[in-house]
């Protein structure tokens, strides 16, 4: 049995890492119940999925060492801020073991939606979250509809018309 080359195990890592590769990012998809939680957020208050049932709900899971996510913020922050009042709500879940990289992260971007803490990795189990960042929309019924593992610019195009969609219904 020959060894794997180093072009190989380069080739086959970008490979498992490839934003686009959906099939290895999550099992979860669309159709299903999106799975409960409640998770503290950076506030300090408790905040429940299913509590937000009847609203457009984006969660999407990052963490403070993922360029992609830092990438994304500004452009989440953007849909939060022009949906929030049409019944959409945006929850980013971090998933590092300590939230205070997530407190300054959130804070040097100037984050407005809630940031939920997920220390534990609990939530992150439920999704089957194991590529950052993975973006999850589930509609007003509580039913997963869209899930976007990684980040590219002009996926915020995308989340707008996604959104938009579910809110019209």
């Amino acid at each position: 049995m020959r060894p794997i080359s180093q072009l190989s195990m380069r080739l086959l890592i970008v490979c498992l890492l490839w934003p686009g590769a959906t099939s290895l990012a999550s099992d979860i998809a669309s159709g299903q119940s999106a799975p409960g939680f409640t998770l503290k957020s950076l506030s300090g208050k408790n905040l429940s999925l299913n509590e937000y049932r009847g609203q457009v709900v984006m969660i999407n899971f990052w963490a403070t060492w993922c360029g992609p996510c830092r990438q994304e913020m500004p452009a989440l922050n953007a849909l939060y801020d022009k949906y929030r009042s049409a019944g959409f709500m945006l929850f980013g879940v971090n998933v590092d073991a300590e939230f205070a990289g997530a407190a300054q992260m959130a804070s040097k971007l100037k984050v407005r939606y809630p940031i939920l803490l997920d220390t534990d990795k609990k939530a992150s189990a439920l999704y089957r979250i194991n590529t950052m960042p993975m973006t999850v929309l589930v509609d007003r019924d509580g039913k997963i509809r869209y899930v976007q593992p990684g980040y590219r610019a002009g996926y915020e195009d995308k989340y707008q018309t996604q959104i938009r969609e579910m809110l019209r219904e």
